[in-house]
């Protein structure tokens, strides 16, 4: 595993360097790490509330149901993704945009041991960044921003955006020339049989974007479906708390899916791929 090392200053773009436990740019902007190991790059006159993203409960119960194992096939998708265009020669730096708690850097670094890879992970949530960090040393954990990618132009193989917000010109400025994003987002029938005990109507979810986005190729999309059955109120709990549903859903609907002692739902995630043309030109936006 390579270490990712190619950092940017989030007040001006410039380059980091390290000097012990801290991070400087050449204007003198400074950044300790925490003792956990993670990367603060984040400042405050970015942020849109004092603790933006998601919150601790929250991190907590996506952690307990990614490592349960239910979106295994999902990690595996991406894993595939990530790798099947990719020589075996050269260090692969893939950011997972929006990474969460870590549990898809996670499982890339697990199937890939024998791959030089340099893994980093950025999520505004610093509970996020702070559980990733506990639970795998191995890629790079900051806390920052998708609008404000701290890292340098130029510098990335892969972009990964799982169920997280797209910021294509951000992406496109931090990949190198035929860089690739994998973006993953719920697909029409994803948790349907959550949303019915829940809603008092539904909708098919929002499909993800067709349009291909300004600077990119569209490399196609891959559909991963399956049925997936928990067995107890405590995982229902926690997949209801990991998704938006669970501050959308009227109170009623809450409580008529907290009393459920089994649930079967179907999984629907549309996994696609952008590759970034090799004649965009782009600036760091700061």
């Amino acid at each position: 595993m390579d270490t990712f090392d190619a950092l940017a200053c989030p007040l001006d773009g410039e380059p980091l360097s390290q000097s012990g436990t801290c991070w400087r740019c050449p204007a003198g902007h400074s950044f300790d790490v925490a003792r956990q190991g993670y990367l603060h790059l984040l400042p405050v006159q970015k942020k849109r509330s004092l603790d933006p993203g998601d919150s601790k409960d929250m991190v907590a119960a996506r952690r307990r149901f990614l490592n349960a194992g239910f979106y295994q096939p999902v990690a595996e998708a991406v894993n595939k993704a990530v790798t099947t265009d990719a020589g075996d020669a050269k260090p692969l730096a893939c950011l997972d945009a929006g990474c969460g708690e870590g549990y898809y850097l996670r499982q890339l670094a697990a199937s890939n041991m024998d791959r030089s890879l340099a893994l980093v992970g950025v999520d505004i949530s610093k509970w996020a960044i702070l559980a990733a960090a506990k639970q795998d040393k191995r890629p790079r954990w900051l806390v920052g921003s998708n609008a404000n990618l701290p890292v340098l132009s130029g510098t990335l193989d892969c972009v990964l955006c799982l169920f997280g917000f797209p910021v294509y010109s951000e992406f496109a400025r931090a990949l190198k020339p035929g860089g690739m994003v994998i973006q993953a987002d719920a697909g029409p029938d994803h948790l349907r049989e959550l949303r019915e005990i829940i809603y008092p109507s539904i909708k098919p979810e929002k499909p993800p974007m067709a349009e291909v986005p300004d600077g990119f190729s569209d490399l196609g999309t891959e559909t991963v479906r399956y049925s997936l059955t928990l067995e107890n109120q405590a995982a229902i709990a926690d997949l209801l708390a990991m998704t938006p549903h669970f501050y959308r859903a009227p109170a009623e609907g809450r409580v008529r899916a907290e009393t459920l002692e089994t649930l079967t739902v179907t999984v629907e995630v549309k996994l696609r791929r952008w590759v970034r043309d090799s004649a965009v030109t782009t600036t760091t936006p700061r």
